[in-house]
């Protein structure tokens, strides 16, 4: 009888997102401000491959980059090791500042954490970011940390998928997610490809860091479900190749159309399994991955009377931030209120290639 009782209490667990902030890196251009540097950068190319470079970052949907580095330093032609050092040094302090506030909002202390999730994909660094945020903040030396490195703008959701699972199989416990991007130090200055240029044009540096809780004294929205769905034979499409100059960008041009094939089977079975359907949905808190997926997006849910426009105004005002971009997008729409019993969905895509998922009720 015990132990029944113990499993219902498990399966009822609420895993609850108590808290979604955000911390910008300290330097920041508009597009219009970054074109003269474009001129230096492209010195000697064709005039029309330079237009169309123009063409391609003033047609971005991106009005403001933020950056760990001054527009000089990103147009300066440096090492693998001098970028990677300054990606370390400027993570770890965005990190700190961005778990702090994050407490502050929650009313928590360091103490209170059970649970660190670090996420990043564009530098290398061991220990990782977490190890730093339990020396600085002071957090338990029980704490479990768990690091991901390797899973691209998807990881956001993905660290929210872990956290999820770790708390409803631990009641009372509170966890961190917290994501740290800085794509403009991987831009190489040597390669001219379209990958390299596109990236440069949509991408940009941030960081945010979630709290969620299995604590039956805290509030927030409602985990109801998580889902990871993986696009077979398509790992070409999008991630890093490590070469001797730093992280190259590999994105492959056909991933909106991918995504768009793809788009019935990632969101209907799962909506499905909860007895849902895309018309239930009040809030779509979508990866804003670049101008052409947010267009796919957009035409596949306009006939359903749904907008995405948080996703938009979030890659219009700092880009594409990797792993950080839709935890800009869900702290927009937690601020603004939400109505009670009103449902969210998440959805971010990665290199892998993959779809991650998650059902939130306010």
């Amino acid at each position: 009888m015990g132990f029944s009782i113990s499993v219902d209490n498990f399966k009822n667990m609420s895993v609850k997102i108590k808290t979604v902030t955000k911390q910008l890196p300290k330097y920041s251009r508009a597009t219009d401000e970054i074109i003269p540097f474009l001129d230096s950068w492209l010195v000697g190319q064709d005039e029309r491959f330079i237009r169309k470079v123009k063409k391609i970052f003033e047609g971005a949907l991106v009005d403001k980059r933020y950056s760990i580095m001054d527009p000089i330093e990103v147009f300066t032609k440096t090492s693998f090791e001098e970028r990677n050092d300054i990606y370390v040094r400027e993570v770890i302090d965005l990190g700190e500042k961005v778990l702090e506030k994050a407490l502050e909002k929650a009313n928590w202390n360091p103490q209170d954490l059970d649970y660190i999730i670090t996420v990043s994909c564009t530098g290398i660094m061991i220990p990782s970011l977490d190890a730093y945020l339990i020396n600085k903040l002071k957090l338990r030396q029980d704490i479990v940390r768990l690091p991901v490195t390797e899973m691209g703008c998807a990881a956001g959701i993905s660290g929210i998928i872990y956290a999820k699972n770790f708390l409803q199989a631990n009641p009372g416990k509170r966890a961190a997610v917290i994501a740290v991007e800085s794509p403009t130090a991987t831009f190489q200055l040597d390669d001219f490809s379209m990958s390299n240029i596109v990236s440069a044009a949509i991408f940009g540096d941030g960081a945010a860091c979630v709290l969620l809780s299995s604590h039956e004294d805290d509030d927030g929205p409602e985990i109801v479900a998580e889902e990871m769905y993986h696009f077979y034979d398509n790992i070409h499409m999008m991630g890093f190749k490590l070469t001797n100059s730093g992280l190259q960008m590999v994105l492959d041009i056909e991933v909106p159309e991918t995504i768009a094939s793809h788009f019935p089977d990632i969101i209907h079975p799962f909506l499905e399994k909860n007895n849902l359907k895309m018309e239930d949905i009040d809030h779509l808190i979508f990866h804003p991955g670049g101008k052409k997926i947010v267009q796919t997006v957009e035409s596949l849910f306009s006939d359903l009377g749904k907008n995405i426009k948080d996703t938009k105004e979030v890659l219009r005002l700092y880009g594409n931030m990797s792993s950080a971009t839709v935890l800009y997008v869900l702290e927009r729409i937690m601020d603004d209120s939400p109505k009670k019993g009103s449902r969210g969905l998440m959805l971010s895509f990665g290199p892998g290639f993959s779809a991650q998922r998650v059902l939130l009720q306010f």
